[in-house]
């Protein structure tokens, strides 16, 4: 951790890890420092470093001190993008032969990444059942680099036992890598438990209001850290001053919006069991989830996405989403707004035919923090 906030609640420091006073004027919020350049004291002559803003910006150096101390890191990187991190992390890491176990539950823009993108110059991948710890070892071999988790998954709501993955990435000497973008530091520390990387959309409950686009990662060693910002700076993804700025601001009410996220899901979760056209929901809250242990010991809430799969297949489930008012119908997650999808046409288009393809019946639901009732209503009548 990188600040003075270190031993402080999880609430102060997102408030004020990064978030110093501005010394010329006092502004208790960092200024936007929307600038390409800076001038130089004489040839070389650098104010704290800052040369050019690809390299290097005030707003976005406030942003990843205070995502190091979030996580519990030694330093953060920020991105452009979700995928941008992600493509700057493997093009870092691995090399044409290399080989990836990737989960069997994912983000479709993330296999994409695999499957489209990196494969073409030489990195392989295969899958495995990431809340199985054996499949995972038993998927590993010689060339494996990193074992690539998300939990809570994209969109089944799987659930992975970081400490355990841990230990078996320790015992192959590979990397563990944990998309924290469903649960937020808030609700979970993957560093804490053994991983090595922490992959994050912040496009999502870390900016919170569905305005802006980023992507981050957080490292546990200082040296990756370093390299990972060497590569970044040489192939240019970096997140931009203000959008630095909006994250900031968002991550200032991540505790509050993260409670309210979990108390409504939690809620719509329930109402969903109970409901006569809704087969099965999946949401790591439930006693009846099969990682409900697991989440429960390594998180501190439960979060704010459900799924769920309806009865009459996927016509019906294309259905509720298009009856939905409250919700709105849209890709994306984590605002402060409530959003629903059909994944297998929409974020999760890109794994059709693959082993990560989604059942055609299901529904994603980002729950947002207005009135649970509201939510509630909405969907029995979208059900209805």
């Amino acid at each position: 951790m990188t600040d003075i906030h270190t031993g402080h609640g999880f609430e102060t420091v997102a408030i004020h890890a990064g978030n110093t006073a501005d010394p010329r004027t006092g502004a208790v919020v960092p200024p936007i420092y929307q600038v390409s350049t800076y001038k130089q004291d004489g040839v070389g002559g650098l104010r704290e470093g800052y040369e050019y803003s690809r390299s290097g910006n005030p707003t976005r150096t406030a942003l990843e001190t205070n995502l190091a101390a979030l996580e519990g890191g030694r330093r953060a990187v920020a991105f452009a993008s979700g995928l941008a991190a992600e493509d700057c992390l493997l093009r870092t890491l691995l090399a044409p032969g290399d080989h990836v176990v990737i989960p069997n539950d994912a983000y479709g823009g993330t296999f994409r990444l695999f499957a489209k993108v990196v494969s073409r110059w030489g990195v392989e991948w295969s899958v495995a059942d990431t809340s199985d710890p054996a499949a995972v070892r038993a998927s590993i071999t010689e060339r494996t680099r990193l074992i690539w988790v998300e939990t809570p998954s994209n969109p089944l709501l799987g659930i992975t036992d970081i400490a355990a993955l841990a230990e078996v990435a320790r015992s192959a000497g590979v990397r563990l890598v944990v998309d924290n973008t469903f649960a937020s530091p808030y609700l979970q520390q993957p560093l804490a438990l053994g991983a090595d990387i922490v992959v994050h959309s912040m496009t999502k409950y870390m900016g919170g209001h569905s305005d802006v686009v980023g992507g981050a990662l957080v490292v546990a060693d200082t040296a990756l850290g370093d390299e990972l910002a060497y590569h970044q700076n040489a192939m240019g993804a970096v997140a931009g001053p203000f959008d630095s700025w909006l994250v900031l601001r968002g991550i200032k009410t991540l505790p509050v919006r993260m409670d309210r996220h979990g108390e409504n899901a939690s809620r719509v979760a329930d109402m969903l069991t109970r409901h006569p056209r809704v087969t099965r929901v999946l949401y790591p809250g439930l006693p009846e989830h099969p990682g409900h242990e697991t989440a429960a010991k390594q998180m501190k809430g439960f979060g704010g996405m459900v799924s769920f799969q309806v009865e009459g297949g996927e016509e019906a489930a294309v259905r509720v989403c298009d009856r939905a008012r409250v919700f709105t119908l849209g890709e994306s997650l984590g605002g402060v707004e409530s959003l629903i999808e059909h994944p297998g046409r929409m974020t999760h288009a890109s794994v059709s035919g693959s082993a990560l393809e989604v059942p055609a019946d299901l529904v994603r639901l980002s729950v947002g923090i207005e009135s649970a009732d509201d939510l509630m209503a909405d969907l029995k009548q979208a059900l209805d």
